[in-house]
């Protein structure tokens, strides 16, 4: 029997794409945890599989409906999220330049900073939600690469995704975004206009917090995507073949569950906003953030399930309240199931410029009666 030509994303994610493997063409798709594939007699090789670190058929449903749902042309599993990162950036080379967002994953941004001054690279940053800002620093800087993250984490100022392009294009600049908060759900930076689409995929996309992994996605063929499939295969940052499988295995339920922690997370927003415990909330969502206007239109129904609190009496107040949580529990990462709760400048540690009074909540899909209880009895 035939599919219809053109399905929806849901749809496409919740059947893995639909394929199903011979002989037996079950619904669950196999796992291959074979390392290394047998010559036919005159050399070839019958299955165009040579090595895994490069070609396991373990990858290869994850990539393509990931690669599906962001509508680009290849996608590419790494063994995590910094792996993913580091990829691009490593094909920096000494005397180019980078331009990145003064609010981004912070170990990413440590990283980057100790990259760039071992190897002679330009780094400049710029304000996440200033287009103006990132106009000068591109045009004075006129680097190879804009690292775009939005909404950034921990504090979720969005930026422009078109402009940005735009903007990198006048330089001649490649653009990567990290879209892990907004996975393919709410935001699809390649049809924006960007190179290149980054996620920590241990976050939205697994779900379940069982799997490190990171993806870059395509939207073309470029000597870039060369430089990184190649570095892939010789650096051998790739993932197992069973943490392959548990990535397809939540992405099949990604839609739902990244929806269900949305309309939590816009929800509890909503409630807290002007609690007298709190001096700020801080979330897309709300009107009052400085760039709903934008998330309205650069996301497209929802605005994810990750909001920030700032706790009126400062950090010890803050430690105080999260640890009086019962139902959040307290630990590192983001976008599974169940909710998260951080207080994110002290796992950030020296030199961190998270303020001391904020609150990293990472909303799940428990009941969002519970979640909110659980946060006004912490709040006092």
């Amino acid at each position: 029997m035939s599919r219809p030509a053109t399905l929806s994303p849901e749809t496409l994610a919740a059947q893995a794409l639909g394929q199903v493997s011979p002989p037996f063409h079950d619904l669950a798709p196999p796992v291959h945890l074979s390392t290394t594939f047998e010559r036919a007699a005159d050399g070839s090789y019958p299955g165009g599989r040579v090595y895994s670190r490069d070609a396991s058929p373990a990858y290869d449903q994850a990539e393509a409906l990931l690669c599906a749902l962001e509508g680009g042309h290849r996608a590419l599993l790494f063994a995590s999220g910094m792996a993913a990162a580091t990829a691009v950036l490593h094909t920096l080379k000494p005397g180019e330049a980078v331009v990145a967002p003064r609010d981004m994953y912070w170990a990413l941004r440590n990283w980057l900073q100790a990259f760039c001054a071992q190897w002679g690279i330009g780094l400049a940053f710029y304000d996440n939600a200033s287009t103006d800002d990132l106009a000068d620093t591109l045009r004075a800087v006129r680097p190879r690469l804009l690292w775009i993250e939005t909404p950034s984490n921990p504090l979720w100022d969005l930026t422009d995704i078109a402009a940005a392009v735009a903007l990198a294009r006048e330089v001649g600049a490649c653009v990567a975004v990290d879209s892990t908060v907004a996975t393919p759900v709410f935001t699809r930076p390649l049809a924006l206009g960007a190179d290149i689409v980054m996620h920590s995929a241990t976050k939205y996309l697994n779900g379940h917090s069982d799997v490190v992994a990171g993806a870059l996605v395509a939207r073309e063929d470029s000597d870039l995507w060369q430089t990184i499939r190649r570095n892939r295969n010789l650096g051998g940052a790739v993932p197992g073949p069973f943490e392959a499988w548990l990535l397809l295995r939540g992405m099949r339920t990604l839609h739902l569950r990244v929806r269900q922690a949305s309309a939590s997370a816009l929800a509890i927003a909503q409630e807290l906003e002007g609690h007298p415990g709190l001096i700020r909330t801080l979330y897309p969502g709300l009107p009052s953030h400085p760039g709903h206007a934008l998330a309205c239109r650069q996301m497209q129904g929802g605005f994810g399930g990750m909001l920030s609190i700032r706790v009126a009496g400062g950090e010890q107040t803050a430690r105080a309240a999260i640890g009086r949580l019962r139902v959040f529990r307290q630990a590192t990462s983001l976008g599974s199931v169940e909710s998260l709760a951080e207080h994110r400048a002290s796992v950030e540690g020296p030199g961190s410029a998270c303020p001391v009074d904020l609150i990293r909540l990472s909303v799940g899909i428990e009941s969002a009666a519970d979640l909110l209880a659980d946060l006004r009895a912490a709040l006092g």
